[in-house]
C-alpha cells in the first residue's frame, strides 16, 4: 500500500484504461465529476477527467455558492518542469469540490516573475503560491569533501534564498504560501551513516529540509512533505531518472495524481475543508468478531493474538487522534446497551465511552445515522469521515452521502490506522490549544444537553448555565485560533470571508478596525474561543466584515449578547450606524434572517440572494440575554 497509489479511494467499477463515457462526459454534472474524482484514478484516467473538466468549463454545473467558496487560483513556481502535474492538481481539487486555476510561468523563471511588476504572475492574482525547488538548483555542483562548517554554509545559503522567495511572494498575495520539501534524488555514498559525510547530496537535503521546517514555522508558510512520502513509498515510485534527464521532470507523471492530492489537502485545510469527526463502526472495526454473536468474552481484542493486538493498535491511534482534536463518534448496528458496556467492561479496550462524543447503536441504516450524528454534533455531514470494515456499508454511505469521506479500509486491521492517516482526511496546517481541548468541550456539551432535558423551558435552561462571554481584541497569543475559526466556520458565518494569518495581522494594526474574540465559559467549563467579529469604520458607519461563531454554541443566544458588545464598542469608536451584509452559501442558511431578528433594517436585496442591512444605534436598546459580558485577557 503506497501513498502514490491513492489506495484508500475506491475503484471505479468497470474501468481499465479509460473512463466510461456515460460517467465522464462533457455533459456530466458537477456532482457526477466530483464522484468520479473520488475514485482511485491512475494518471491516464486523471488526465482524461481533467480534459473533460476543461472542455465543459471548470465550474460549469457547480452552484453559485460552490463557485464563490470553491475557486482556487494557484501559482506554481518551480525550478523544474511542473506542467505535467497540473491535471493531478486540478482533479484533486475537484475531489474536494474546488475549481483550480493554475499559473505555472516560464520554466525556471520564477525570480524574474516575482520581481517583474508586469509579469504574468502578478497579473494572475494568485491566492495560493507553491514553491518547488529541486536540490541541484539550490546547491549547484557539490564538493563531497566539504567539511561540516562549509556544508552548513551551503545549507544556510539555500535556506536564505527560499525565505527570500517567500517574502517576495508576500508582495503578490496575502493568501497561502506553500513550500515543497526538497526531494532527494542523490544516490547514497556511505549508506546508513550518510549523515557522517556532510558534503553528500543526501545529507545536505536532510539538513535543508529540517531548516525549511523551522523557518516555515517562523514565516507562516505551510510545508508540502514530499520527502516523507518518498521515504514511505520509495524514491522510484516518485522519481524517474530517465524523465529527469530528458524532460527535467522531478516527479514522474505516474505520481501526478498523488502529488496533486497531497497539495490540495493543504489548500483545503486552509479553507476549513478537512474532516472534523471520524465515525466508527464497532464489530470487525474496533475489535474482531461480532459482539452480538460472540459476546464480550469472545471478541478479539488485546494481547495474545496478532489480530487482537492490531485492533488495540488501531484504538491507540484513534485515541491519539481524539487528543489532537478530532471528534470520535460511533455508528453501529448493535444492541445499544451491550455496545456501550463493551467500552467500559472489556479490560483491553483503549477507547472508553468518555472518548466518544456521539454514540449511535441501533438497527437503522447507517446513512440515516450519519445524518443524525452530524446534527447532534452541530457540524455538516461533509465534516464526517466514516470507517467501516463492511464493503456494503461503505458503498451505501458513498451512494447516499457522497460528501462523507469513506476510506476503502484494507482487510487486515493492522493497516487500518495507516489507511486513515494516508488518506489525509484530517489534514491541518496549525494546531491550537482549542484543538487539544476539543474532546473535553464535546463532553461538556453532552452534559449541557442532559441538563437541558430536565428543564421545561429554554429560558430557564439557559439561565441555569451561568454563561459568561469573555471578550478581547485580537492578540498574538490567540492568533492561530482566530485564523482557524475564520477558515473552518461555515454555518454561523454571515459573509464566509476567509482570512490568512497575515491578513488578520494587518487588520490588527488598523486604527479604524474593530476586532473581537469571544470566549464562552459556563458552569460546565470553558468552550474556548467560539466567535470572532471584524468591523471597519467608514465615516460614522461601522461595517461588519466578519461575524462568525462556532456551531457548538448555536441556540444559546450568544448572538444577542454579541450585538450588545458590538454596539458598545462601535459607539466607543464614534460610529452611529452599523452596516451588515449577508452572503448566502450552501451552509449558512441558519443566519439568513439574523440581522432581521436583531432589529436591523434591510436596505438592499440582490439577485444572488445576498442582502445589506443597517442599524441606527441611536435607537438601540441593549437586548436582555442570559449571558454576562466580561472584558478579559486574550488567551489562546
Amino acid at each position: 500500500m503506497r501513498i502514490v497509489d491513492l489506495y484508500w479511494l475506491p475503484q471505479l467499477a468497470g474501468i481499465h484504461q479509460r473512463l466510461p463515457e456515460n460517467i465522464c462526459s462533457v455533459d456530466a454534472s458537477w456532482p457526477d465529476l466530483v464522484s468520479v474524482a473520488n475514485s482511485r484514478l491512475n494518471f491516464l484516467q486523471t488526465n482524461q477527467l481533467d480534459r473533460v473538466l476543461s472542455k465543459r468549463g471548470r465550474t460549469a454545473g457547480a452552484s453559485h455558492a460552490d463557485v464563490v467558496a470553491g475557486t482556487v487560483r494557484l501559482a506554481v513556481l518551480s525550478s523544474s518542469t511542473a506542467e505535467h502535474l497540473s491535471a493531478g492538481i486540478r482533479v484533486a481539487g475537484l475531489r474536494r469540490s474546488l475549481a483550480v486555476e493554475i499559473y505555472t510561468g516560464a520554466y525556471g523563471q520564477y525570480m524574474q516573475e516575482l520581481e517583474d511588476r508586469n509579469s504574468g504572475l502578478r497579473k494572475f492574482c494568485a491566492d495560493v503560491v507553491l514553491f518547488a525547488f529541486h536540490a541541484q538548483h539550490l546547491f549547484g555542483e557539490l564538493e563531497v569533501g566539504l567539511p561540516a562548517d562549509e556544508s552548513g554554509k551551503l545549507v544556510e545559503s539555500a535556506a536564505r534564498h527560499i525565505v527570500a522567495t517567500w517574502r517576495s511572494a508576500r508582495g503578490l498575495t496575502s493568501g497561502q504560501i506553500i513550500q515543497q520539501a526538497v526531494a532527494s534524488s542523490y544516490p547514497c555514498l556511505m549508506g546508513s551513516n550518510e549523515h557522517r559525510l556532510p558534503g553528500s547530496g543526501a545529507a545536505l537535503v536532510d539538513r535543508l529540509n529540517e531548516r525549511i521546517r523551522r523557518l516555515a514555522e517562523e514565516e507562516g508558510v505551510d510545508v508540502l512533505a514530499i520527502d516523507s512520502c518518498m521515504a514511505r513509498d520509495g524514491r522510484d515510485a516518485w522519481h524517474d531518472p530517465g524523465l529527469w534527464h530528458s524532460a527535467k521532470q522531478e516527479f514522474s507523471p505516474l505520481a501526478g495524481p498523488a502529488y496533486g492530492d497531497l497539495l490540495m489537502r493543504l489548500v483545503a485545510a486552509q479553507r476549513g475543508r478537512s474532516c472534523k469527526c471520524l465515525v466508527l463502526d464497532l464489530d470487525n472495526t474496533l475489535w474482531g468478531g461480532s459482539l452480538g454473536e460472540d459476546g464480550l468474552e469472545g471478541i478479539q481484542l488485546g494481547s495474545g493474538s496478532a489480530l487482537g493486538e492490531a485492533y488495540v493498535a488501531f484504538q491507540r491511534y484513534l485515541h491519539d487522534l481524539s487528543r489532537r482534536g478530532i471528534v470520535l463518534a460511533v455508528c453501529s448496528k448493535n444492541d445499544p446497551v451491550a455496545a456501550r458496556s463493551a467500552f467500559d467492561a472489556h479490560p483491553e479496550m483503549v477507547l472508553r465511552q468518555a472518548d466518544i462524543a456521539c454514540f449511535v447503536a441501533n438497527w437503522d441504516d447507517k446513512a440515516t445515522n450519519l445524518r443524525a450524528i452530524a446534527a447532534q454534533l452541530g457540524i455538516g455531514v461533509d465534516s464526517l469521515a466514516f470507517a467501516d470494515d463492511s464493503p456494503f456499508e461503505r458503498n451505501l454511505a458513498r451512494r447516499e452521502l457522497p460528501m462523507v469521506a469513506v476510506p476503502e479500509l484494507p482487510e487486515d486491521p493492522a493497516y487500518f490506522a495507516r489507511c486513515i492517516a494516508d488518506a489525509g482526511y484530517f489534514e491541518a496546517t496549525r494546531i491550537s490549544s482549542e484543538d487539544l481541548a476539543r474532546q473535553d468541550q464535546y463532553q461538556n456539551n453532552l452534559a449541557r444537553e442532559q441538563l437541558h432535558a430536565v428543564h421545561t423551558d429554554l429560558a430557564g435552561y439557559l439561565q441555569s448555565l451561568n454563561m459568561v462571554l469573555h471578550w478581547a481584541p485580537f492578540a498574538g497569543v490567540s492568533l492561530q485560533r482566530v485564523v482557524q475559526l475564520a477558515n473552518k466556520t461555515n454555518q454561523f458565518n454571515l459573509r464566509t470571508q476567509r482570512y490568512t494569518e497575515s491578513q488578520v495581522l494587518a487588520i490588527m494594526q488598523r486604527a479604524d478596525a474593530l476586532t473581537l474574540q469571544l470566549r464562552l465559559i459556563d458552569r460546565f467549563g470553558d468552550s474556548g474561543i467560539i466567535g470572532i467579529v471584524i468591523g471597519v469604520l467608514s465615516g460614522n458607519t461601522l461595517r461588519i466584515d466578519a461575524w462568525l461563531m462556532s456551531c457548538r454554541v448555536l441556540g444559546r443566544r450568544i448572538e444577542e449578547a454579541t450585538l450588545n458588545l458590538i454596539v458598545a464598542e462601535a459607539r466607543r469608536l464614534g460610529a452611529t450606524e452599523l452596516q451588515g451584509e449577508y452572503l448566502p452559501t450552501q451552509k449558512n442558511g441558519v443566519v439568513s434572517d439574523l440581522y432581521s431578528r436583531l432589529g436591523f433594517s434591510r436596505v438592499a436585496l440582490r439577485e444572488d440572494g445576498s442582502s445589506l442591512w443597517v442599524l441606527q444605534m441611536s435607537d438601540y436598546v441593549a437586548i436582555d440575554a442570559p449571558i454576562a459580558l466580561k472584558r478579559s485577557d486574550a488567551r489562546g
